[in-house]
């Protein structure tokens, strides 16, 4: 596979395009803000884009659903437990001082240990609560799409409604944590990393406290 990354938007979302190689399907991973660009680019790829997953319903990672969707058809993926979130997600955009439009309902809902195609390739759905109720990591081919759960030397925050620190800990130990330390972290925000250095170096995961990653102000 190969990953296309780009960082959108003023609160500088991570979307990706995961590309499968042989048969020219991308996956795209979190179109937020100001996510058009990207059109572009599977255009010049030549790419078929095969679906828009959602790693969590926040406004700053599905407000791109709706002129994806139009343009290509792709269908919408997201963990069963963040629809609720995700419809709420132009009113949430609101409160925070933007104006995005409605996400389409999606057409497909995740649950733990189901599969996500491209082509050949194949990701597997992790599901990460503790940012919110139905955040998802996508895991395959040495990578990982962590979405909000896991930052470099951070983590998600915890204080917006369905968030729990200890249950967002719980799911980096045992979802994220058991992968092997060499894997890609690709973000919701913020640079890439891997499993070994947040293993080693995360301050959350060290017992050494820390901050969470707060991209907006509650």
């Amino acid at each position: 596979m190969k990953v296309l990354s780009f960082t959108i938007g003023p609160l500088e979302t991570g979307a990706y395009l995961v590309v499968d190689k042989g048969s020219r399907q991308a996956l795209l991973i979190d179109p937020g803000l100001e996510s058009e660009g990207i059109y572009d680019v599977v255009l010049e790829e030549g790419l078929e884009l095969c679906a828009i997953v959602n790693t969590h319903g926040h406004f700053d990672h599905v407000c791109g659903n709706a002129f994806f969707k139009a343009k290509t058809g792709a269908p919408v993926l997201i963990h069963r437990e963040d629809v609720a979130i995700m419809q709420q997600a132009a009113q949430q955009a609101l409160t925070f001082g933007f104006q995005v439009p409605t996400p389409p309902p999606p057409d497909r809902l995740l649950t733990e240990g189901d599969e996500v195609a491209i082509g050949e390739s194949r990701m597997q759905v992790l599901h990460t609560p503790g940012h919110t109720p139905g955040g998802i990591c996508l895991y395959g081919d040495g990578a990982a799409f962590v979405g909000d759960t896991l930052f470099a030397r951070s983590i998600g925050r915890t204080d917006m409604v369905g968030g729990s620190l200890e249950v967002l800990l719980a799911s980096i130990r045992s979802k994220l944590l058991s992968l092997p330390d060499e894997t890609v972290v690709y973000p919701g925000h913020g640079p890439p990393t891997t499993i070994g250095e947040e293993r080693a170096h995360n301050p959350f995961l060290t017992g050494r406290g820390g901050t969470p990653l707060l991209l907006f102000d509650a």
